[in-house]
């Protein structure tokens, strides 16, 4: 069956989608510029996204709102700032990503005015969205990627950053290692009026969401899509259709998110993978994207790529 382009095509990622949205100009044409990325640096108006280990370190904003940003007197004086990444530059200035110290967690997490948090947790509860949240996932990904690169995958030896972050050398073998982004697809399979979900164990009680898996090498996304299904659900899956996409650094990958058509209803679900599958009425989406469902079903929160692909499905 052939792949047919999506009947929704959407120019934009919605507005609520978690991690989308940059506004940051990555300036990819100068990061090999020493004297662009000292000029970067020594600007007044320069400002870090700031993590200790995996958590972002986030100021207060008012409103209940986060800001990610900090200056350099302020990120200073939080403690030793570690392995800083250039990302770009917005209408304010040069963007940085670094690390702080573990040794400053305590402090950081007992002051009044800042917060130490899981992006994941800001991003539910909405204290950080849009432009902001995008900064700081694309922050956390780069500062995570040096974290683990540090030896050469071809000899072994430490290796050094190098375009302001962009790319590590190798000083004993010459490799140069750059960051990765691992494809994943995540699908609402239909069939008819009905859609396929699945539980996971870590899933909160009773959230159900879109099956997903990582792209394979040598594999398209439609074969991806076809793939998982039938090992997640045990349903074969014809037509495949691309709908939207989402930055998602749990540590880098970029979901695809797809829509594709049941050939088989018969369900047998991978336990190793999954706790249940099921099969889901368009009302009863509705319902779950609601908070309303009788049965205290509910769908991921707006954040999350399966959120939108399923309101797709209960609008239409």
């Amino acid at each position: 069956m052939n792949d047919l382009p999506s009947h929704r095509p959407t120019a934009d990622s919605p507005a609520d989608l978690g991690y989308a949205g940059l506004a940051l100009d990555r300036c990819g044409e100068a990061r090999e510029d020493a004297g662009f990325l000292a000029a970067a640096e020594a600007d007044p108006a320069a400002r870090m996204a700031l993590f200790i280990g995996s958590r972002a370190v986030l100021r207060a904003s008012g409103g209940g709102t986060l800001d990610p940003l900090f200056d350099r007197a302020q990120a200073e004086a939080l403690g030793p700032v570690e392995r800083t990444v250039f990302l770009g530059r917005d209408a304010s200035g040069p963007v940085f990503a670094a690390h702080l110290d573990v040794g400053v967690e305590t402090a950081v997490g007992r002051a009044d005015d800042l917060a130490l948090e899981d992006l994941r947790t800001v991003a539910t509860d909405g204290r950080l969205s849009g432009p902001a949240l995008a900064l700081a996932g694309y922050a956390k990904s780069m500062l995570l990627w040096h974290e683990r690169h540090g030896f050469c995958a071809n000899c072994g030896a430490r290796t050094a950053m190098r375009g302001g972050g962009w790319k590590r050398e190798c000083p004993a073998c010459g490799a140069l290692h750059f960051p990765r982004t691992d494809p994943v697809v995540i699908m609402l399979v239909t069939h008819g009026d009905r859609c396929l979900l699945g539980r996971q164990p870590r899933f909160a009680p009773g959230m159900w969401s879109c099956l997903a898996g990582f792209v394979e090498p040598g594999e398209t996304i439609e074969a991806a899509v076809r793939r998982e299904t039938q090992e997640e659900a045990g349903v074969t899956v014809g037509r495949v259709a691309y709908a939207l996409s989402q930055p998602w650094p749990f540590p880098s990958q970029l979901m695809l998110g797809l829509t594709a058509e049941a050939l088989t209803e018969e369900i047998t679900p991978d336990l190793d993978e999954l706790e249940d599958a099921r099969w889901f009425a368009r009302e009863d989406v509705r319902q779950m994207l609601a908070g309303a469902h009788p049965k205290g079903w509910f769908a991921p929160p707006p954040a999350a790529i399966a959120h939108h692909l399923l309101r797709l499905f209960a609008q239409t």
